[in-house]
């Protein structure tokens, strides 16, 4: 029997799928807890509860049921709590984009199934990235995909699931404009304006545009994309390719390295995403922490 914790987005707390999936694990005879979010900070609290009663020996898996940006804050909180050799963690798909569960190969149209992989698989230990003192899963990107992201309505969103972040984005084609910053590694540096950047633990964002292809969860380093800014044509052009097909049609356009540790500044505010939430930063320093979390996946497609 595994005694789970399921710290649940409150939105979803009466879809039926959610409803049978945990009952179909009481069935197979494990215990689910399950606490709902009503109001912002209850993921956070409901974390650090789990963590305790891990620590105590009375939760096995700490379970994150929603979208990217609530998987992001149960794993960020429970990493900056230090519960890690006490119990691992899954993750219930249930937001609109998905991306971290979809690169992994976590069931997002099977919750009961997604559910079951979390409690009956072995843990796979993956790394954690840092974004100054926050912590991120799967992927931190910047530039004009990001404006997208948060400027796309939540309602359109509910509708139309990932196709909602390419029309909103295709509707603001002709407003977007370059950031500019520089980028340093141990062993490498890159100044100048750009359309777009990302740093990847995982692969994808967005709604499934692969901006860090080559990324792995547990090699010990964070993956850098950056598209540089083009004549205001060439740009439309590239962009328009970038929300059509990620990065496969402009392989040769982009800057890509992979390191340990990334350092970036800007002049100026820069829009970012980090794990499905929206933020604004001049300079930051992104680092990864190896293999910091015991995580149930689908499959090893992001595995060394």
């Amino acid at each position: 029997m595994i005694r789970a914790r399921l710290i649940l987005h409150g939105k979803a707390a009466q879809e039926e799928r959610v409803r049978a999936a945990v009952q179909a694990a009481r069935n197979d005879g494990h215990m689910v807890d399950v606490r709902v979010t009503w109001e912002a900070g209850d993921a956070r609290r409901f974390t650090r509860d789990a963590v305790r009663q891990a620590r105590q020996g009375e939760v096995d898996r700490i379970i994150a049921g929603g979208g990217d940006g609530t998987v992001n804050e149960v794993f960020a909180t429970a990493y900056k709590t230090g519960s890690f050799g006490d119990c691992s963690f899954g993750v219930l798909p249930l937001g609109t984009a998905n991306d971290f569960a979809r690169s992994t190969g976590i069931p997002v149209d099977d919750l009961t199934a997604a559910l079951r992989l979390s409690l009956c698989t072995t843990a796979r230990q993956i790394d954690i990235g840092m974004l100054n003192e926050t912590p991120f899963v799967n992927l931190v990107s910047g530039g004009f995909g990001s404006r997208v992201t948060a400027e796309t309505d939540p309602a359109l969103k509910s509708r139309l699931g990932g196709l909602a972040y390419l029309l909103t984005g295709m509707g603001r084609l002709r407003e977007f404009t370059g950031c500019k910053g520089r980028f340093r590694t141990p062993d490498f540096s890159w100044e100048g304006s750009f359309i777009a950047m990302a740093i990847g633990n995982g692969r994808q964002a967005g709604g499934g545009i692969q901006l860090c292809p080559g990324a792995l969860l547990n090699d010990g380093e964070l993956d850098l994309m950056i598209l540089p800014e083009l004549s205001r044509d060439a740009g439309l052009n590239v962009l328009a390719s970038l929300l059509h097909e990620g990065l496969d049609r402009i392989n040769d356009l982009k800057i890509a390295t992979r390191s340990p540790w990334i350092e970036f500044e800007s002049d100026h505010d820069v829009s970012m995403n980090l794990d499905g939430e929206p933020i604004q930063v001049r300079r930051f320093r992104a680092e990864c922490r190896t293999l910091a979390m015991p995580l149930h996946l689908g499959n090893d497609a992001l595995m060394t």
